[in-house]
């Protein structure tokens, strides 16, 4: 039972072992962090916001941060702010070089032994998802992605978010399981009844570390893969 539970907590074992849906994040969850995948798309971003406003790329820089900061993602800024068409902001900020995802054998046999439904929530588009997915040669677990498009661009962690993909995928909360790199996207993930799983990378998104953890972390891991065979063994 190494590297299940960040506390001896019965009732987050036993939500565990009685889960019946799987929610995971895409990106820096199911790959690892080391792959980077985020620099480049960070930096397309920049590119696209310098184009679109005629910046140079510091002023494209701030902006994005800005953005980011006040509205979620970049994306949302853009929208609001310059009516940027999102669809062509997806496209081109995604359009990116996947060679550092490799196909993952040990993550595939770990979902294969893990029982119950599986499903995306993504701050990404799809098509970006399915890349990954396929990828990662893991696409055929997963019975839906809950995208930014579905989302009506509103992105994690915005609790209405959770709301409309608990609907559309008729989730029981209670019975469920997020897994996510970002703690900050666990809050309403647990508010809802949720169990929580924070995938810990060395990124350090938005200060999250260990020590500074609430409630809404229930789960702490930095292996994904042996993590979720931890949880099936010890069924």
């Amino acid at each position: 039972m190494s590297n299940i539970t960040r506390k001896d907590n019965p009732a987050t074992l036993r939500a565990l072992r009685e889960a019946d849906s799987w929610i995971f994040d895409l990106d820096n969850t199911l790959y690892p962090a080391a792959c980077r995948l985020f620099s480049e798309v960070g930096d397309r971003i920049r590119a696209y916001v310098a184009t679109a406003l005629g910046l140079t790329h510091d002023d494209a820089h701030n902006l994005q941060k800005q953005y980011l900061l006040e509205y979620g993602t970049t994306l949302r800024g853009m929208m609001s702010v310059h009516g940027t068409d999102p669809s062509d902001y997806l496209d081109y900020v995604h359009d990116i070089n996947l060679a550092p995802v490799q196909p993952d054998p040990t993550l595939n046999a770990a979902l294969e032994r893990l029982p119950g439904r599986k499903m995306i929530f993504t701050n990404a588009d799809t098509n970006h998802a399915e890349r990954v997915l396929n990828r990662l040669g893991i696409t055929h677990h997963f019975e839906a992605i809950f995208d930014v498009v579905a989302g009506d661009y509103l992105p994690k962690p915005a609790p209405a978010v959770y709301d409309a993909m608990v609907r559309q995928f008729n989730i029981t909360p209670s019975r469920s399981v997020m897994v996510e790199d970002m703690a900050r996207n666990l809050v309403p993930a647990a508010a809802l009844g949720m169990t929580t799983v924070w995938i810990r990378t060395d990124l350090n998104w938005h200060g999250d570390v260990d020590g500074d953890l609430g409630n809404h972390v229930h789960h702490i891991t930095d292996d994904l893969t042996s993590w979720l065979n931890d949880v099936v063994d010890a069924y």
